[in-house]
């Protein structure tokens, strides 16, 4: 107790002998109202505080404002095109025009500052020239790469395979080489730039009759394509009087076709029918025609007078007539094409599916211009019931209700000799409009 008691009175001593220093030091009265130096420090805090509340909304403004940039930056990237061509298989040939002809136009459209400031991209599939593979293609373009909009295909049997997909997705399907009558009725989201071969069947049986041929046999590639072409050709062929007497299909992957056209010169027709899915059998099959003797005509549609049938048939296809569509000497635009694809890619083969491939693009450019959107298929689809066009393979045409091509026209070609074959004439002469019955 006594040392509690004696820590009290130091501590005591000591406040006292503090309190009467302070007095001894403490001044006038002004001096003594100065404030404290500890609220100065307060304050001080609190604008610190106050500052780096500021600093971070700024960030805050600045991260939102350069996430709203790239948000606007992506909307405004480029707009992406599937394509859906036969880069291998019996179309490789046009499947590969088709493509080459498209990645000029949009090289152009690109060079000459894109669609409303962006640019065209195309996003190309393979669709193998079969119903299967095209189904694997626009899956592709449609589940991963989100396209709405699709350029293709090539080949009839790819082109009905995919269309029923397409049309229950609304997705557009928009070709320049598909061909088969039953494409018309594939739906509202449907349309292509080449012609029927409604209207192709009807102008070979028509020249068929014209040029005196009575009797006909058929050789036939087992391809919608093909068939199309055969069964409107062999309809509108009896339906004026003619006949068929024999008729052979082939695989695609047959490459010797002597047994079946064999047959077919035993039954003695006045002419011999063709049609090719493929440029490689389509001359192959005229050469061994003329290997095995037969001298008669031949009739054809546009794929065996591709710059790779003829090199195949050769000397063979002299005077060989195709009912076909052509682009017109007297298109400016078209032999503009023509040029700067063969300067671009150092040849030219089947001109007409060249510049529909070509001409589909710029459509496609046009109704995006409108749209501003390549998400929006209705939009799109309902431009092109609305345009008329000019461009490579034609003058003022447009689409009817069913999606088809109205205001191109066939004409019948016919092969020149060898000696006579060059690259500006193809290796035909036009000998002009398919007749009329």
């Amino acid at each position: 107790m006594r040392v509690i008691m004696s820590r009290w009175v130091v501590l005591l001593a000591l406040l006292a002998a503090f309190a009467l220093l302070a007095v001894a030091c403490g001044g006038d009265d002004d001096e003594a109202a100065e404030p404290p130096a500890a609220p100065a420090a307060a304050d001080t805090g609190a604008d610190e505080a106050a500052a780096e509340d500021a600093e971070a909304q700024a960030d805050d403004a600045a991260a939102q404002a350069q996430a709203q940039a790239a948000a606007a930056e992506e909307e405004q990237g480029p707009f992406r095109i599937g394509v859906m061509e036969s880069l291998t298989g019996p179309g490789e040939t046009y499947g590969t025009v088709a493509v080459r002809a498209k990645e000029l136009a949009v090289a152009e459209i690109n060079a000459a500052g894109g669609i409303n400031g962006r640019m065209l991209e195309l996003v190309v599939e393979d669709s193998k020239c079969s119903a299967q593979d095209a189904i694997t293609a626009y899956r592709k373009l449609t589940d991963v790469d989100g396209v709405r909009i699709i350029l293709g295909t090539s080949c009839s049997g790819a082109m009905l395979g995919a269309a029923p997909l397409a049309e229950e997705d609304g997705v557009i399907m928009f070709s320049g080489l598909a061909t088969n009558p039953d494409i018309a009725n594939a739906g509202d989201y449907i349309f292509r730039t080449s012609m029927s071969d409604a209207q192709l069947g009807v102008d070979t049986g028509n020249v068929l009759w014209a040029d005196g041929i009575r009797t006909i046999a058929t050789m036939t590639e087992a391809t919608d394509y093909a068939e199309g072409v055969r069964r409107t050709t062999v309809e509108h062929f009896e339906s004026l009087g003619g006949e068929v007497v024999a008729e052979e299909r082939y695989a695609s992957d047959v490459t010797d076709f002597r047994t079946q056209l064999t047959k077919l010169i035993g039954e003695s027709p006045d002419a011999i029918h063709l049609a090719a899915q493929g440029e490689f059998a389509g001359g192959t099959i005229v050469k061994q025609l003329r290997e095995l003797g037969y001298d008669g005509p031949i009739y054809s549609e546009v794929v065996p007078i591709g710059a790779t049938a003829l090199e195949i048939a050769g000397d063979a296809a002299t005077g060989l007539k195709a009912v076909t569509a052509d682009l017109d000497p007297a298109n400016d635009k078209a032999q503009e094409v023509l040029a700067n694809f063969r300067a671009e890619y150092d040849y030219v083969t089947l001109p007409w599916y060249l510049g529909s491939a070509y001409d589909d693009v710029y459509i496609t450019a046009a109704c995006l211009e409108q749209t501003d959107d390549d998400q929006d298929a209705d939009g799109f689809r309902d431009c092109l019931y609305d345009i008329t066009w000019s461009g490579a393979i034609g003058v003022d045409y447009s689409f009817d209700s069913d999606g088809e091509v109205v205001g191109l026209s066939n004409v019948v070609v016919e092969v020149l000799p060898l000696a006579e074959r060059t690259e500006d004439n193809q290796g035909y002469r036009v000998l002009g409009p398919a007749p009329v019955q």
